[in-house]
């Protein structure tokens, strides 16, 4: 999972209240069993004019002018600053992976739906609470100055505006632990990876028929 400590990117906004999961990232392309090629169809049914299936190539479809991803100005944009309740809807993990894989490192919002939140970590892309007064000072800040861009210091846990004003925000520590040093679960229990083939060994030195049983049962 790659680390995340300080980052600075163009903010894009997305000016809609209870942005569900299955507007991510619609349902037909969680046909797919990678955990990779995502971004492309984030938020596809209002990216593009023309219904989306697995397999099509992006260059080949109609982009809707009027969504946010695809003006210019935020064009390349990683930190998305998003309304209330965002990633509610179904649990589906591919939310963040087509957030992340798009580009994006970091949403920033009033609340989140719970499971996304969750799964936004495990994923490393750090998803940020404010205050709603914080969130419309930075809409009307994006909307104003084209270019607009924000830096997250999760280190420190403060969003600092282009001028240097810092916003302080919460979260927890063993989740920031995990973003900064670029674990997920995995990650998290390869650390023990030295322990875990000790008591393999031991396990085994005590059951040797263990052995025979697990080669057997492998095709």
């Amino acid at each position: 999972m790659q680390k995340f400590t300080l980052h600075k990117g163009i903010v894009a906004p997305m000016d809609r209240e209870n942005v569900d999961t299955d507007a991510i990232i619609p349902k037909q392309f969680l046909k797919s069993i990678k955990k990779t090629g995502f971004g492309p169809n984030l938020f596809d049914e209002w990216r593009y004019l023309d219904k989306g299936e697995p397999g099509m190539d992006p260059a080949s479809r109609k982009p809707n002018p009027d969504f946010v991803l695809n003006q210019p100005r935020y064009q390349g944009a990683s930190v998305l600053l998003a309304r209330k309740n965002f990633g509610c809807g179904s649990s589906r993990e591919h939310a963040p992976w087509a957030i992340d894989q798009y580009g994006f490192r970091a949403v920033i919002a009033p609340s989140f739906a719970d499971i996304f939140f969750n799964n936004c970590f495990k994923n490393g892309l750090l998803p940020i609470v404010l205050p709603e007064a914080a969130i419309d000072l930075l809409f009307n800040e994006v909307n104003a100055f084209p270019g607009y861009q924000l830096t997250v210091d999760l280190e420190r846990q403060v969003v600092v505006r282009p001028q240097g004003e810092e916003i302080a925000f919460e979260v927890q520590a063993f989740r920031k632990y995990c973003l900064i040093n670029g674990l997920d679960d995995i990650g998290l229990t390869l650390k023990h990876a030295d322990k875990i083939r000790t008591f393999e060994a031991a396990r085994l030195a005590t059951k040797p028929w263990l052995a025979h049983t697990l080669t057997e049962s492998t095709p």
